[in-house]
């Protein structure tokens, strides 16, 4: 039974939620029409300040925009609340005006009688002031950062999302992380636009209180000296200050949400809100905060200035100057050294240092990129680039040991594999790469350098400047990303030296569990772990993955009984994958658009083969034209935005796949056996032709 009654509850409790936007709207525009009690007015307007405070709280408290996302619908709602309850208390003022300050509510009265001290003229003079600082400053403010901000967002949603698709692409982040950054991106650009759309609530709304004010002064006069019979100075005195009290608190609450629509678009990205910010960025340098005391202690000591305050608030801005010079120089202070120990340890084998597989070093100023306590975010990176490898490739990577190391530079790192360095680059903690992809609409003022990963050109800028560099297109990445991107790089690239006779066990071990029957044929019956390992690294050295196992185990089980040759081998693996090899080239295609070579010049490499064996060479002048040939075919084909891929003969594929892939790594040799049937073929161009 109970719980019977708490589902109920739940659902009396959704059933409400659901309703209570509908009918909060139709009760509002009823204000507008149903005559309403001076007493329930007050509970009104006691009603809507309340609100207006809570939104102002709200704003102030909110660290990033999108967290009250619902904001310009309630700035919609409370702009109806306010005209529904100036309709209702004119409605009120003009009906029952004649019989006191009190006729329209207490709320009312109060802000008519003691808030101006009962002068009309001064309630007027502060009425307008109020709507001047509102309509001129606040609102028309918030109204134009809206209209900047909508347009900046909708200018840098392009390289957004080319950040977020580079991310993906290297494995920073999962597919989940993704969509829901590219929601969070959209629903970004949403909530900019409905600001700069609320604003011109806001804006009317001011607008619509002078009008409101004036229509009540005059009817008021009229209906007061012509239907009452009161002296008219008595029925300016009355009317007028009703109206302003009507007046006072329709603009103290506008006043609250123009301030806080101002606050949440005039708000910097930070993970901090309002208040934080101020305290942490105003009163952070002490030499600063010394500068403005001793000024302020001049201006106190001019004859003539009012000397107390001015010298009081010198003496409280020097001290808060000694403090925070005081909290810095702890905070800079060394750490204590540690004592070395007594007596040195005996030597022995714990003092062999194996070379790691994988080795990542680091300058000390980067040493916060991989320290948790130090919001370092490198540590899951590189796990995400390894579980993103793991799923793409087929096997997973050795761990990166990372370490500190002084030698270096302090903004440099280093990469090594098997204790030889393969990639190095320097980083700027708190600053951000901008790369040029090369399409960009303009300069960037910066630290003029290469993406290490890629080489291509790029700019370190501060942290100010992203969103204009994101505008004008180009990829903005921080510190720790420009590292986990140029170690994924390097894994992808050296991904056949990484795979060592103890993964290949643990990848058998693991594929074993699934196909024990396969792996059991295969090693040590057929062929030995060494040939396996030379098959799977051949795969690898030519960037095709070895996720699909079971075809490559099948493949080598139907043919080891022939050749125990790895080169063989792996020919006959290459045919039973020739599927995924060319979608992975030209998967959105059914046509193959290929390269060929002239027959005369397949007959002159063919003997190559047959006179050299294992060990062929091409003749050096033939190996320049070819060369030099296929250089200007890749390059044309990518020109058109095709892949470039070479089709030979089976007996030449890995002999030319060997001489161009360092030269021109981008192009892909394929032989005849590795086309599907399902893929048609088209020649673009012919090599050798004049061989």
């Amino acid at each position: 039974m109970n719980g019977l009654a708490n589902l109920l509850s739940l659902k009396n409790a959704a059933s409400l939620k659901n309703i209570a936007g509908p009918l909060l709207i139709v009760m509002i525009l009823s204000m507008m029409v149903l005559p309403l009690p001076p007493f329930l007015l007050d509970i009104l307007f006691t009603f809507n300040i309340s609100l207006s405070v809570i939104v102002l709280m709200l704003s102030i408290n909110t660290v990033k925009p999108l967290e009250f996302s619902s904001f310009p619908a309630v700035i919609l709602i409370t702009t109806l609340l306010r005209l529904s309850l100036n309709v209702a208390s004119a409605r009120v003022v003009l009906m029952r005006g004649h019989e006191g300050e009190d006729a329209a509510g207490r709320v009312i009265g109060a802000f008519g009688h003691f808030l101006v001290g009962g002068n009309y003229t001064i309630g007027i003079v502060v009425f307008v002031i109020l709507v001047i600082i509102n309509f001129y400053v606040v609102t028309h403010g918030a109204h134009r950062i809206a209209q900047v901000g909508a347009r900046f967002t909708l200018d840098a949603m392009p390289g957004k999302q080319m950040a977020i698709d580079a991310d993906l692409n290297s494995g920073l982040i999962g597919e989940d992380e993704a969509k829901r950054r590219r929601a969070e991106l959209s629903q970004e650009a949403d909530f900019f636009g409905a600001m700069d759309g609320a604003g011109s609530f806001v804006v009317r709304d001011a607008m619509a209180g002078v009008m409101v004010m004036l229509i009540n002064i005059v009817g008021g006069l009229i209906v007061g000296v012509l239907q009452h019979g009161l002296d008219i100075g008595v029925a300016a005195k009355t009317y007028t200050l009703l109206t302003i009290g009507d007046g006072l608190v329709a603009q103290i609450p506008s006043l609250m949400i123009s301030t806080a629509a101002g606050l949440m678009v005039a708000r910097v990205g930070s993970d901090e809100n309002i208040g934080q910010q101020f305290l942490a960025q105003l009163f952070t340098n002490p030499q600063i905060i010394l500068i403005a005391a001793a000024i302020i202690g001049g201006l106190g000591i001019i004859p003539g200035m009012p000397h107390f305050p001015f010298i009081l608030f010198s003496i409280l801005l020097g001290a808060l100057a000694y403090f925070r010079s005081r909290l810095a120089r702890v905070a800079k202070a060394p750490p204590p050294v540690e004592a070395p120990a007594a007596e040195a340890q005996e030597v022995s084998w714990d003092d062999v240092a194996l070379v790691d597989v994988l080795g990542l070093e680091v300058g000390y100023r980067l040493i916060s990129l991989v320290d948790k306590a130090q919001d370092g975010d490198l540590l899951k990176r590189i796990k995400g680039i390894r579980k993103k490898f793991a799923q793409d490739i087929g096997f997973l990577p050795p761990s990166v040991h990372i370490r500190d190391n002084l030698e270096l530079k302090p903004n440099a790192y280093k990469i090594s594999l098997k204790g030889v360095t393969v990639g190095t680059g320097d980083v700027y903690p708190g600053m951000f790469l901008a790369i040029n992809p090369g399409r960009v609409t303009g300069s960037l003022p910066g630290t003029v350098t290469q993406d290490p990963a890629f080489g291509l050109p790029a700019v370190w800028v501060e942290a100010g400047l992203r969103e204009q560099a994101q505008i004008q297109g180009y990829t903005v990445v921080d510190a720790s990303t420009v590292v986990a991107t140029h170690l994924n790089h390097l894994i992808q690239k050296h991904s056949s030296e990484l795979l060592g006779r103890e993964e290949l066990q643990k990848l058998l071990d693991h594929a074993s569990r699934e196909l024990p029957k396969l792996v059991e044929d295969l090693t040590p019956k057929l062929v030995s772990l060494s040939v396996v390992q030379k098959v799977l690294q051949n795969l690898l050295d030519e960037s095709i993955p070895i996720r699909d196992i079971r075809s490559i185990l099948e493949a080598m089980i139907d043919h080891a009984a022939k050749t125990q040759d790895p080169e063989e081998l792996t020919a006959l693996v290459r045919a039973r994958l020739s599927r995924s090899i060319v979608q992975q080239i030209a998967p959105a295609s059914s046509e193959l658009q290929v390269i060929t070579i002239d027959p005369k010049l397949e007959r002159l490499l063919m003997q190559a083969m047959q006179s050299g064996g294992a060990e062929a060479a091409i003749e050096p002048g033939l190996a320049d034209t070819l060369l030099r040939e296929a250089n200007v075919a890749t390059q044309n084909q990518e020109n058109m935005g095709i892949p470039p891929v070479l089709l030979v003969p089976s007996q030449l594929r890995t002999l030319l796949s060997r001489f161009l892939r360092r030269a021109i790594p981008q192009l892909k040799v394929l032989a005849h056996t590795e086309v599907p049937d399902t893929r048609s073929i088209k020649v673009t161009a012919v090599l050798g032709g004049r061989a």
